[in-house]
């Protein structure tokens, strides 16, 4: 698996946030990817993360945009890695950090995803 693959996988849940588009930004999760969101709420599978984000997209983070930066890859083991993005929504200014393991099985897809506000920020 390549880091371009992954970092693809920002890119595109970039672009479902900017578009609003909940169904394209959970497209880089598996199907059976375990989610926690940043209030520590575990959704499980991609439809979760889906429904959460159209409720999100409909309502507080409508026309919003979501900055991602990954900044570390660390291969685990054969088509498996860890990774750490860091995000800011605007115009809020949230930043957000994030620690994910990536697979690779046929495509690469995000199978687990912690999300939290690094402490003094917003």
């Amino acid at each position: 698996m390549s880091d371009e693959q992954i970092r693809d996988l920002w890119r595109t849940m970039t672009l479902g946030w900017a578009e609003g588009d909940a169904s394209l930004f959970a497209s880089v999760f598996a199907e059976d990817v375990d989610f926690v969101t940043v209030r520590g709420e575990e959704l499980s599978g991609r439809a979760a993360v889906e429904a959460g984000h159209s409720r999100l997209f409909a309502t507080a983070y409508r026309d919003t945009t979501l900055r991602a930066t990954v900044g570390l890859i660390r291969p685990l083991a054969a088509g498996l890695s860890l990774v750490h993005a860091t995000s800011t929504i605007a115009p809020m200014g949230a930043t957000t950090h994030a620690q994910a393991v990536v697979r690779l099985n046929g495509s690469a897809s995000i199978t687990a995803f912690h999300n939290m506000i690094p402490k003094g920020t917003s």
